[in-house]
């Protein structure tokens, strides 16, 4: 399930406004169907196959599903806008397109990776690399430190370490093109300064992924469609229940009306959107 469907709470509606054209605009979307959803902004879709029916009178090849995905994305993110979703919210991602939304911001971890990816070529170079490394990550141990007692002070300090770290050329082509484009991104990777109850990085996220790569590491895939959105779902379900504070077996016996005379349980949908 796309994480924006997960977020929007049970609604089921498409929305064309700002929020979707934006949405839009920073996809490798042809500037034609950008145009042509332009002139349907402020319209609210019901459904998915209302949705559907109007991409295809405005003859849009809804059965191109890169193209798709991107107009149901956009479409959705501007539903969640419409409805007043998500207005604080920040996403902390490892930098993958679909989560540039909202107030974003980056995962350290990720960021740093791509220095290890370096392939230097001689004993200088690498020892360049490993200098930055240690910089970086001195920057991200007082960074976390910092978060527990925050202090103006020391946002402003922060603020020009950063710039000496990711300012530095070390006369390594490949780092220092590398280094110029991390300092592109300082607003993202610097968000916990102005946001400091987010975490610096994605480490809780991937592992509730875990479960599924062990789950398909150990069957090694599953016999059928059906067969993988049915494990995809349960191991969803899990999970949320267990963020929720609530019994999974308990939320299944709810489902399949074991639970007697307890009062039922709400849908997943509206007990995320009271938790947030």
């Amino acid at each position: 399930m796309n994480f924006l469907t997960l977020l929007r709470a049970g609604r089921e509606d498409y929305v064309v406004n700002e929020a979707t054209l934006d949405y839009l605009r920073r996809q490798p979307i042809e500037g034609a169907v950008i145009a042509g959803l332009t002139k349907l902004q402020g319209r609210v879709f019901s459904s998915q196959l209302e949705w559907l029916e109007h991409l295809a009178r405005c003859s849009i090849n809804i059965f191109d599903r890169p193209l798709l995905q991107a107009l149901n994305e956009a479409a959705t993110w501007g539903a969640l806008r419409h409805h007043g979703l998500m207005q604080n919210t920040v996403i902390v991602s490892d930098d993958a397109g679909q989560f540039r939304v909202a107030t974003h911001a980056l995962c350290w971890i990720h960021a740093e990776r791509h220095l290890q990816k370096l392939m230097s070529a001689s004993p200088k170079q690498a020892k360049a690399v490993e200098l930055v490394r240690q910089a970086i990550w001195c920057f991200y141990l007082s960074l976390k430190l910092w978060k527990q007692s925050p202090s103006p002070v020391g946002e402003r300090v922060f603020r020009r370490q950063f710039d000496k770290i990711f300012g530095l050329r070390t006369g390594y082509k490949e780092l220092d093109a590398l280094l110029a484009r991390l300092a592109r991104r300082k607003d993202e990777l610097l968000r916990v300064l102005e946001r400091t109850e987010i975490p610096l990085h994605t480490n809780a996220s991937e592992n509730d992924l875990r479960a599924w790569v062990i789950k398909r590491k150990i069957s090694g895939g599953t016999m059928s469609a059906n067969g993988r959105v049915a494990r995809d779902v349960m191991l969803g379900l899990l999970k949320t229940c267990r963020k929720l504070g609530l019994s999974f077996f308990t939320y299944l016996g709810d489902r399949v009306g074991l639970n007697g005379d307890q009062p039922r349980i709400p849908p997943l949908a509206i007990l995320v959107a009271r938790a947030a």
